[in-house]
């Protein structure tokens, strides 16, 4: 028996499936785009099952924080670049596909330049600026949107942008216009169970196996949710928004002049860059809004700890000097700047918090 062949016989004696749907697979491109806790798994279980064209994108560095959920890391890897990391670690898996790695947020232009070369884009992301760019390009260029997303102890899947019964959904359909940062939670504020970005992103894996083969019903047009509390399934049919006409852009000029990032940013003027900071740090108190068993801790400067839940009750007995609130991500950090600006003290939000002091190797 041929290696490749016998690499693949599980899935090619699959009633349905055969050396028809594995040859599908091995001349299948499939984009994506995140390298984390969904991507993980999506990208393991594709070059398992043999797609011949993997992409990843991702612009982020290995920190000991993702190592309860992103399976594909180890501790040697901290500090290396997730997308070097994946592809490395990929290729052992199954040297008979072909990796392309991007290692770069993505954006606009790399959406036009580069999803055409692809079947299928894969959402792995865990922010909406660029969720919801992914799903504009996807509308634009017509390519199906394998999308996915976890928090805390519930996870979603669905199948954009591919016609059934004469009607394509995408997932402004589902949720017309971003939230602002400060409306939603993410996995470094709101804590996400290590197994759960496995189990959705198996799910999406699941689904790009489907859409290149045809075997199986896709989940288009319904959005299934997982619940890991209870072991609970459930599907939700979508339909049509009416909304969107008027805000979704119509096309590729409008799609490359939109500011994904602006649209989940809060209309506040509190944010100090992490380099203003550090030239002028003896200016400020540095406050970190953070519960105290969030980790790393912030060792290296001094700092005042007063958590966010008791920040209102507290925040009189800080120093006259100005404040710089710090959280995980900018989030928090951002709603107490606003809340508290307008007195005689001023306050900023410390822009990327801890995350971003990590990646750049500060603390």
């Amino acid at each position: 028996m041929h290696q490749s062949t016998e690499r693949y016989q599980r899935q090619i004696i699959l009633e349905g499936f055969g050396i028809a749907a594995q040859e599908k697979l091995t001349n299948a491109h499939v984009l994506v785009i995140g390298a984390g806790g969904l991507g993980c798994p999506i990208l393991q279980y594709l070059a398992a099952a043999g797609v011949g064209n993997l992409g990843i994108a991702d612009d982020d560095i290995v920190s000991i924080a993702n190592l309860n959920r992103q399976i594909l890391y180890g501790q040697d890897d901290i500090g290396k670049y997730k997308v070097d990391v994946a592809a490395e670690k990929i290729s052992a898996l199954n040297n008979q596909i072909n990796i392309t790695v991007y290692n770069q947020r993505w954006n606009q232009l790399l959406s036009i330049e580069h999803f055409p070369k692809y079947n299928i884009i894969v959402d792995a992301t865990d922010n909406f600026a660029t969720r919801y760019l992914i799903n504009d390009a996807c509308v634009l260029l017509n390519k199906p949107l394998v999308y996915g997303a976890v928090s805390k102890y519930e996870g979603q899947v669905a199948v954009f942008n591919m016609s059934l019964n004469g009607m394509a959904i995408n997932y402004r359909d589902l949720f017309p216009e971003p939230p602002k940062e400060d409306e939603v939670q993410s996995c470094a504020e709101a804590g996400v169970l290590g197994v759960l970005p496995g189990i959705i992103g198996t799910m999406q894996a699941t689904e790009v196996i489907k859409l290149i083969t045809g075997i199986g019903n896709p989940l288009i047009n319904q959005l299934r949710i997982y619940n890991a509390k209870k072991q609970e399934l459930y599907a939700i049919q979508l339909t049509k928004n009416a909304l969107i006409a008027k805000i979704f852009p119509t096309n590729i000029p409008e799609f490359l002049q939109t500011n994904y990032q602006s649209l989940c940013e809060v209309n506040n003027n509190c944010s100090i860059s992490i380099n203003d900071w550090l030239l002028n740090k003896e200016k400020f108190l540095l406050v970190d809004l953070r519960e105290l068993n969030e980790l790393p801790r912030i060792n290296q400067f001094e700092h005042f700890a007063l958590p966010l839940s008791t920040l209102k009750g507290n925040w009189k007995d800080l120093t006259n000097k100005d404040i710089v609130f710090i959280c995980q991500s900018g989030i928090r950090s951002k709603k107490a700047a606003a809340m508290f600006n307008g007195t005689d003290q001023k306050f900023y939000s410390l822009l990327g918090g801890v995350d971003q002091l990590v990646q750049l190797k500060i603390i």
